[in-house]
């Protein structure tokens, strides 16, 4: 953030809905950092006190001043060397209170001077599509976006405070664990541009169905002015319909499909092409109701058809906002994977890949990731013919009191797509293996610990390694590209 006193941070805070008192010289200048780590304090920072499970950001008020920072908003005063924002409520967490109205405010002065702020959900895809985003907006001005899956309560305010007087687009990933979350989040960054992926399973289990997920997505375009754009997946009937429910401007997107949406905008991929890695490229073809018909060419270095849906996603929210069709289609074509353990490919020694996709999944995204899998082995058997795909798996969290029939029926997919091997790991690694072995593959059940040396790969082999955060595997991928590099 730009560099202010104490006292006009303050101020920011009340205008953005939170009561703030400094304690302390109320002019002392403060930023641009702003953090939530005391051991991430860089000089001039402003470092925020929040409370957690196992300790509490404010007896580390005294190592974030030895440490150069130059305020901290508390929810209470400490006794320490450095001006203090004390935002005092009846809420759990004032603090953190006091940060988000600190960005609200931020954001709020920034969009008033011509800050463009892209908002996006959805039950998967949220992190490649803003990774993919951020870069072709990077290609046409200063862009800030999060690092990884920042895309809650906490991760939102924080990357809206990294933005400056120089900053021309945010991207903002938002996730939703209830009715309201979205909403929330919109409150803090009032999107000129919602995108909605899919609406798909992931927290199957907090909504109960897929329509409570819908409306709980719906409130990204209703945050929406009438100058404002949706961009909806137009292949996706539920997201499709949330049209109804803003009075912006409508682009919709397809990908691979023969029927043609209308909206204001209508982007389509079509003419897909693979190569051995999965890596797709299409054509991208932009359409508007003037009678603009335009093409250009994209080739992804991304792995996945369905980076095609994220990438034309991407493409589609930067075209809505101006972006020219040729600059969008390089730097898409340009763009790698910036988060970690996202269909993050490594190439052994040995031949083998490992692709390290175990930073979160659902059924959804369990069965892009399996998809692309199979592709990417059939590929490879024409340089090595007896190269297998193995699948290790693990558990895909917060599904509900269907979670075993969906891991079995992911299990059942991968035999189906004719993935030679189910590794099957975790709580529900029985429905795996056995959704795996009554399709006709094969499904056996390790722990993390044995799963690496379970493996024995050779040469064109290719092992796809898929969870939910929890049951955190990458340690198999860490294991599996170490232990090969030794050898």
């Amino acid at each position: 953030m730009k560099t202010r006193t104490a006292a006009e941070l303050a101020r920011l805070i009340e205008a953005g809905g939170s009561s703030c008192r400094v304690v302390g010289d109320a002019e002392t200048l403060v930023g641009p950092d702003v953090v939530i780590d005391s051991r991430k304090v860089s000089p001039g920072a402003l470092f925020v006190a929040l409370p957690g499970e196992h300790v509490d950001g404010h007896e580390y008020l005294p190592q974030a001043a030895e440490s150069g920072a130059a305020a901290a908003i508390t929810s209470h005063e400490v006794a320490a060397a450095l001006p203090q924002l004390v935002c005092e409520s009846a809420s759990s967490n004032p603090a953190q209170q006091g940060l988000t109205a600190l960005a609200r405010s931020l954001h709020t002065q920034a969009r008033a001077s011509g800050l463009l702020t892209v908002a996006i959900t959805g039950s998967s895809g949220k992190t490649s599509t803003k990774d993919l985003l951020a870069q072709v907006l990077a290609a046409h001005g200063p862009t800030v976006s999060p690092l990884g899956s920042f895309n809650n309560e906490l991760g939102t305010p924080l990357t809206v405070c990294q933005i400056d007087e120089q900053t021309r687009y945010l991207v903002s990933e938002m996730g939703a664990r209830a009715r309201g979350d979205v909403a929330y989040l919109c409150s803090i960054v009032k999107p000129s541009a919602s995108i909605v992926l899919n609406v798909g399973t992931a927290h199957l289990g907090e909504f109960g169905s897929r329509e409570a997920i819908a409306r709980a997505k719906g409130e990204i375009v209703e945050a929406l002015d009438a100058d404002g754009w949706a961009v909806l997946n137009a292949d996706d009937a539920l997201v499709d319909a949330m049209s109804a429910r803003t009075q912006a401007h409508i682009a919709r997107f397809t990908v691979g499909t023969a029927h043609e949406p209308e909206g204001d905008l209508v982007v389509r991929a079509h003419d897909l092409k693979a190569d051995d890695l999965a890596r797709f490229g299409f054509t991208l073809t932009v359409s508007d109701p003037s009678g603009r018909d335009e093409s250009a060419q994209v080739r992804l270095r991304v792995l996945g058809r369905h980076q095609v849906i994220d990438a034309t996603a991407a493409a589609t929210a930067a075209l809505a906002l101006g972006l020219p069709l040729a600059t969008v289609a390089d730097a898409l074509s340009r763009a790698t994977s910036r988060s970690s353990w996202r269909m993050e490919l490594h190439e052994l020694p040995s031949g083998a890949a490992v692709i390290n996709d175990a930073y979160n999944a659902n059924p959804d995204s369990m069965a892009a990731a399996l998809r692309s899998l199979a592709s990417i082995a059939d590929h490879r058997r024409a340089s090595f013919p007896a190269a297998k795909a193995i699948a290790v798996l693990g558990d895909m969290l917060e599904l509900g009191p269907g979670s075993a029939d969906l891991h079995f029926r992911a299990g059942a997919l991968a035999a189906d797509l004719g993935i030679d091997e189910v590794v099957a790991i975790g709580e529900f690694a029985d429905d795996l293996a056995a959704g795996a072995s009554q399709a006709g593959g094969r499904g056996r059940i390790v722990t993390v610990e044995s799963a690496a040396n379970s493996l024995d790969l050779q040469p064109g082999d290719v092992v796809l390694i898929k969870a939910s955060r929890g049951l955190r595997l990458e340690r198999v991928a860490d294991q599996l590209v170490s232990g090969e590099a030794e050898r």
